[in-house]
């Protein structure tokens, strides 16, 4: 490690400090905090610091869209020194942790926002330390693993008064918006049924946990990895010839065109393989969930389901099914009639629409179901609907996704369109499914008291106690 990247050179100048020392030049351009409403927010003219929590698998290609968008990238930390080191390599100015705790502590006056591209697991014990410090937050999806921690992250959330974002497919897209244009100005009727789907899982699920143990690298801090979770020996990668990754994970993953299938290979936990463990992960449905339901809930003005109900293959006590199909029943709100969706994952489709005149349905998709005809997200599948609705007026600003949208608000701008607030409820949407495959049983949540109705088996998977040395109170 450089002596840039090192928390302790002298060359470290504390932010506050170099304000202080150009406050008279900048005063004409630049905007004190204050003026936008307080600590959390920064000036318009001012670069967002941004220091990101997991950069060696998704995070390495979101923290580049990041810099995209103008922040600027100042602080790294990852546990795996080797799979982190395409971003220390990318961002060698960037001064490098192992602990997102130590480096939040370090860099407090330093940093303005953070990014968490972490396993779900260690979610909420990140972004509530950093809402904590009240620095704005972009955590990717699901935003936690469960709903405990779920209700406690957009608690903390509301108290930081910090722009969040959560990385699920912008319901600001055009095609996200058309779809809410066409459903609120009636295209199809009263919606009455979504069908989502999704080709996942791309990793082992369905399986049980491997025998014995394996050396940890000392590249790669397994203690730190777990955080959280409850304490499990190592195991690096899964025996040649085994079901749950030669004939599933990898034929799933060549025919999307991923020829690395090999790459992360025969990973165990890590990397990349944490999402079929329930310990670690949140399954297809946490996965692909947040995604696809997030314009639905838009445009259908979605809160929590009041019944939850699953079928999958088989179910083991720590790992997510190779396939299932979760049922949600919405009550009416908001002058809109009840509604069912419909989740489904490992390959499973709904009964292909007769408008699509034989056509497979596409791998994965969103189809509405209503009164007066069907809609494939945004495409409008009865064409005498689709000739009579055409000029629907566009009148929902289209938005620069993601990462401008968290941008805009962190410099004091209109909040993000996945902001902590609306992801919350999504969050649930695929955590109470889970809950349900877990169960095999019809469920009955009240959303307002956080539990399920006469199901103490149900309420015990709410959340999960952390081990000694972690707490959710951050």
């Amino acid at each position: 490690m450089n002596e840039a990247s090192c928390p302790s050179s002298p060359l470290a100048i504390r932010r506050r400090d170099l304000l202080k020392g150009a406050a008279g030049a900048a005063a004409a351009t630049i905007l004190p905090r204050h003026v936008l409403g307080g600590s959390g927010q920064t000036a318009p003219s001012q670069k967002v610091n941004l220091a990101a929590v997991g950069v060696g698998g998704v995070g390495f290609g979101q923290v580049q869209a990041c810099e995209k968008e103008g922040f600027q990238i100042v602080a790294l930390c990852d546990l795996d020194d080797v799979y982190a080191k395409k971003a220390y390599d990318r961002w060698p100015q960037a001064r490098r942790y192992k602990d997102f705790r130590e480096m939040l502590e370090a860099e407090a006056d330093r940093i303005d926002a953070v990014y968490c591209g972490t396993p779900d697991h260690s979610h909420a014990v990140i972004t509530l330390a950093a809402l904590k410090r009240k620095k704005h937050v972009c955590c990717v999806k699901p935003l936690t693993r469960t709903i405990r921690e779920c209700r406690a992250v957009t608690d903390a959330a509301r108290r930081a008064g910090v722009a969040t974002q959560v990385t699920a497919d912008a319901n600001t897209s055009d095609e996200a918006c058309r779809t809410c244009e066409l459903i609120w100005a009636g295209a199809i009727g009263d919606v009455r049924e979504v069908h989502v789907w999704t080709n996942r899982p791309l990793w082992p699920q369905g399986m049980l946990r491997p025998e014995g143990e394996d050396p940890v690298p000392a590249t790669f801090d397994w203690n730190l990895w777990l955080g959280p979770a409850p304490a499990r020996p190592f195991k690096d990668k899964w025996p040649a010839g085994h079901l749950a990754w030669e004939q599933i994970v990898v034929p799933a993953r060549r025919n999307r065109g991923n020829q690395d299938a090999d790459s992360r290979a025969r990973a165990v936990y890590h990397p990349w393989n944490f999402r079929g463990w329930w310990d670690f992960g949140t399954g297809s449905l946490g996965d692909m969930g947040c995604h696809f339901l997030n314009t639905p809930y838009r445009a259908l003005k979605l809160k929590g389901p009041s019944r939850i109900h699953a079928t999958a293959t088989r179910v083991f006590e720590e790992t997510a099914p190779l396939a299932s199909i979760v049922t949600y029943d919405f009550p009416a709100r908001e002058g809109m009639p009840p509604v069912r969706v419909v989740w489904y994952d490992g390959g499973l489709r709904p009964p292909c629409p007769q408008e699509l005149s034989g056509q497979p349905l596409p791998e994965d998709g969103v189809l509405y179901v209503g009164e007066r005809g069907k809609m494939l997200r945004s495409k409008i599948l009865t064409p005498e609907r689709a000739q009579k609705f055409a000029d629907v007026p566009k009148t929902l600003e289209r938005r620069p996704g993601t990462w401008g949208e968290w941008l805009i608000a962190c410099r004091g701008g209109e909040a993000a369109g996945c902001n902590f607030e609306l992801a919350g409820p999504l969050t649930e949407f695929v955590l109470l499914g889970n809950i349900a495959i877990r169960t095999g049983v019809s469920l009955e949540w009240d959303a307002a008291l956080s539990r399920f109705r006469d199901n103490d088996a149900a309420n015990r998977l709410l959340h999960q106690e952390y081990r000694s040395g972690w707490t959710l109170d951050a």
